[in-house]
């Protein structure tokens, strides 16, 4: 049933599609969906400063973009790398992926994070760590979708390692999205919006290994169907001293920076600190 809903979504054009996506949205917000009850209280934690209006505010634009990200991914998964590309109006700071040193792409989950890699890999050779899903036909699905031509999808394990250390080595782009909850292995508790959550070390630990550049990639959700606009700016780990903590740190002080920014197209509906809040 998902993948026929996503397979009529990669018929419609991208701006029937966000408005399709956008009804949805309006149906998570009016329903009191799980995606509202936790986008809710996610926001509460985040931005306890803001008025209780302009809470349920955000949380409608949120769960708008929510619509509108799963009715594009349909749209991205089932179309090539250069329809992908056709999409985008602008790419800023790619003059960063002409460094000398190895690059780390940061993608956080705000914006389209599906078309990043795709972009890249219309032209130059990209390793995405992904997490698998419970579901294992669900999880083909997908797999089948986003490891195509010059785009290679590394699980978070050991052999998903094992192929990102090979891609830096090729000097081949790296990407990495991690800002979710890696489990009682791979995380440490560090600060996000003034809050402990167990946050990813791999990015880090890999990033001092190897001496490379860490680029913030995401891309920005136009209004009315224009497509989307990919960003590409330089984090420096190293800016709050050179532990580990502290690189893990300063990774969440970047992308916490950057969901200031876009608030309203951050993925508010995932149990992002699950780990010291209960969610119901």
């Amino acid at each position: 049933m998902i993948r026929l809903f996503l397979s009529l979504c990669s018929f419609l054009p991208l701006k029937i599609n966000h408005i399709f996506g956008a009804l949805i949205g309006n149906l998570l917000y009016f329903t009191s969906s799980e995606a509202k009850k936790v986008s809710e209280q996610n926001i509460e934690i985040c931005f306890p400063e803001i008025t209780n209006q302009e809470r349920q505010s955000l949380v409608k634009k949120t769960l708008i973009h929510t619509g509108q990200n799963l009715t594009e991914s349909g749209l991205i998964w089932n179309k090539s790398f250069s329809k992908n590309v056709s999409l985008v109006q602008s790419i800023k700071g790619e003059h960063y992926l002409d460094s000398s040193k190895n690059t780390i792409l940061l993608v956080p989950h705000i914006g389209c994070w599906e078309i990043t890699g795709r972009v890249l890999a219309d032209k130059r050779k990209v390793t995405f760590m992904y997490k698998p899903l419970r579901s294992q036909k669900q999880n083909a699905y997908l797999f089948k979708r986003r490891n195509q031509g010059n785009l290679t999808m590394a699980s978070a394990d050991k052999t998903g390692i094992f192929k990102i250390q090979r891609a830096l080595k090729n000097r081949e782009l790296v990407g990495m999205l991690p800002d979710q909850d890696p489990g009682e292995e791979g995380g440490i508790m560090a600060p996000f919006f003034n809050k402990q959550a167990n946050t990813m070390t791999l990015l880090a630990k890999i990033a001092k290994k190897n001496d490379v550049q860490v680029l913030m990639f995401w891309a920005e959700r136009l209004p009315k169907g224009k497509g989307y606009e990919l960003n590409l700016e330089p984090v420096d780990l190293g800016a709050n001293g050179e532990t580990l903590e502290q690189h893990v740190a300063s990774m969440n002080d970047s992308i916490e920076a950057l969901i200031r920014r876009l608030p309203e197209q951050y993925m508010w509906s995932y149990k992002r600190f699950k780990s010291t809040h209960s969610y119901g």
